[in-house]
């Protein structure tokens, strides 16, 4: 790894301090492919944090041996990929204050190719507006353009969004996945970590939009990662028990967050009830996703989330350097 100051992109003068941040939860082989690609970087993180959500495969023991230059975060429970992501970005959080401090999100079926995070830098400092997040292009195993993580342009851009964003190589996004993305640490630190509550899904929506709301968020097509999920599909595939979470968290999203303005919950609820109505009539098992969306529902009338602090002091055990 680079120390902080070494690196410049493309031969240029900025040179942030990068944390690579990765979630991992019983998938030992496909964390070993994605610490490797994280390791053969042509400009590699300064610092790699690995969060261990309480697996029960030796994953920790193999981060150790494997990668002994990795921090490595041991949570005694399974937090999901939320409270992961959010006890891994704080960890990332701890680094100087005096320099740019971008952190690198990603989860652990996330095989990002050689040249994906300098890409990821060099679209940031070619942007005449400042980026608080650059997100990659996420392709599936075989090339595609992998519909669960593929961004759309910011609704309602300005042409001068739109040429600003150009001249980066990108477009603007209103939000991005956890599947490859750079954020600015300074925007986590003013606006919080990702809510540890959400346990899975919407949490990555949550969180980015928060981080851009009035910003610049970037789409970077030259910085590809390939995420290797079993199947090949989008948002309204359908999901089965993680109904549950999807119904509660997008309540939560549309209730309780600031990420999101009044005319933007609007387009995004009507948005999430039309892939619900699909996700519904496709299913085999509607039956499961009626019970999700009852108690989905209901919790996310009834109860709000508990703060990210509590979540992940509780399920933390320790801090291995």
């Amino acid at each position: 790894m680079n120390r902080a100051g070494e690196g410049a992109v493309n031969g240029g003068a900025f040179s942030p301090f990068v944390t690579a941040v990765v979630v991992t939860h019983n998938r030992r082989e496909l964390l070993i492919e994605a610490l490797d690609a994280i390791g053969v970087q042509t400009r590699p993180p300064d610092r790699l944090i690995v969060v261990d959500n309480a697996s029960g495969d030796g994953t920790p023991d193999l981060v150790r041996d494997r990668y002994p230059h990795a921090e490595l975060v041991e949570l005694h429970v399974n937090t999901g990929g939320a409270g992961g992501f959010a006890a891994g970005t704080a960890r990332a959080l701890d680094t100087p204050t005096d320099t740019t401090a971008l952190i690198w999100l990603m989860d652990d079926d996330t095989v990002p190719e050689p040249g994906a995070l300098e890409a990821l830098l060099d679209a940031w400092e070619r942007s005449p507006r400042p980026p608080t997040l650059v997100a990659s292009r996420v392709v599936w195993t075989d090339g595609r353009d992998h519909p669960m993580n593929t961004p759309r342009v910011k609704p309602g851009a300005s042409r001068a969004e739109l040429a600003a964003a150009a001249e980066a190589g990108c477009t603007p996004v209103r939000s991005a996945s956890f599947v490859s993305v750079l954020v600015d640490a300074a925007a986590v630190r003013e606006r919080g970590l990702p809510v540890a509550d959400y346990f899975l899904w919407n949490d990555d929506f949550e969180f980015t939009t928060r981080l851009l709301r009035g910003r610049t968020g970037l789409y970077c097509p030259a910085s590809v990662v390939v995420h290797k999920t079993r199947t090949f599909g989008g948002a309204d595939a359908d999901p089965g028990d993680r109904f549950y979470y999807e119904v509660r968290n997008k309540l939560w999203l549309f209730t309780r967050s600031r990420g999101l303005g009044p005319a933007e919950r609007l387009l995004y609820a009507g948005s999430s009830v039309r892939r619900w109505a699909r996700t519904y009539a496709r299913s085999r098992d509607r039956a499961t996703l009626r019970r999700g969306l009852r108690a989905g529902f209901r919790d996310g009338v009834r109860r709000r989330p508990r703060p990210t602090e509590d979540v992940i002091s509780g399920a933390a055990r320790r801090y291995d350097p």
